[in-house]
């Protein structure tokens, strides 16, 4: 029987882990306390068959997880940098909020962000190569170029953000889990030692899938015009959920591979990013990170 696979994601302080059905979200607040959050996951049966069909099952537990996410971000984020006395304020100034609309704007919020940085990052590499398209005129040479403005533009994003605290913390956390999920599927006891003797880096991680779809789109583009302009820009947005779907599987596929030696550099791309969306933790921020997904484990 396959163990069964776990996810996660680094929050403000803390760390979120998820299996099918459940997400616990632990962080540290400011008095040196670990607080939880703990959330089902619930799944519609029109979603989980939707989540069957290859291509666009990438795009369902990607809108899924910007969903859930978020709210596990917002609860961390409540907290960040306030004492556990004013836990009280905080639940009245939720109670005086409409409920609905949190959730609402929580999941509006969500989709969004993650929408308008897709769009961002396919475009405007776009109107870089055009601005090159007199000197490059290859259908091949512009959608090289394209895919290098948009690999640069991720890779200095990624770069700038890493340099403040914040980020820089976030990053460590996000070492943390990847740190405790390769402990367990190691077979390793979750012990501080244990932890930190393992990797940072993880075949499944969201910084490989965000590589994925540069190395797909340079793939997918190829077979798509580039000129006149506005042709390029509306096959670009069309095709992207095309792009996620084929990078989700690209994904999946690299992380059944990883333990065979000719096929496991597939992976490494991914991977050397993480170098940069992951920091090596403190043993306090892996302490956390293993409370949370030892919390998890109580609940499956």
């Amino acid at each position: 029987m396959d163990k069964p696979k776990f996810g996660g994601q680094a929050v403000v302080e803390g760390v979120m882990f998820q299996s099918q059905n459940s997400m616990v979200t632990a962080i540290r607040r400011n008095n040196d306390e670990i607080e939880y959050f703990e959330m089902e996951r619930p799944e519609k049966k029109w979603v989980k068959k939707l989540k069957k069909i290859p291509i666009l099952r990438g795009n369902v537990a990607i809108i899924e997880s910007s969903i859930y996410g978020m709210k596990h971000m917002e609860f961390a984020a409540d907290r960040f940098e306030r004492a556990p006395e004013d836990d009280g304020e905080i639940a009245q100034e939720k109670q005086e909020a409409n409920t609905a609309k949190i959730v609402l704007s929580t999941v509006i919020v969500g989709i969004l962000s993650f929408l308008v940085g897709k769009f961002l990052f396919t475009l405007i590499p776009v109107f870089i190569a055009e601005v090159f398209s007199g000197i490059v005129t290859s259908h091949a040479g512009q959608v090289f170029l394209e895919s290098f403005f948009k690999l640069i533009l991720l890779l200095v994003y990624i770069y700038v953000i890493s340099m403040t605290p914040m980020i820089r913390r976030l990053f460590q956390y996000h070492g943390a889990e990847h740190k405790v999920i390769n402990t367990f599927e190691g077979e390793k006891e979750l012990t501080i030692d244990n932890v930190q003797a393992h990797s940072r880096l993880h075949y499944r991680c969201g910084s490989s899938f965000i590589l994925f779809t540069v190395l797909v789109g340079f793939v997918v583009y190829m077979f798509v015009p580039v000129d006149p302009l506005y042709v390029r820009i509306l096959n670009r947005i069309a095709l992207i959920p095309v792009v996620i779907g084929l990078s989700f599987e690209f994904l999946q596929f690299t992380n059944r591979v990883r333990h065979i030696p000719v096929l496991k550099w597939l992976g490494t791309p991914g991977l050397m990013l993480q170098l940069l969306t992951t920091k090596q933790p403190d043993d306090h921020q892996v302490e956390v990170a293993i409370k949370s997904f030892n919390k998890l484990l109580r609940s499956v």
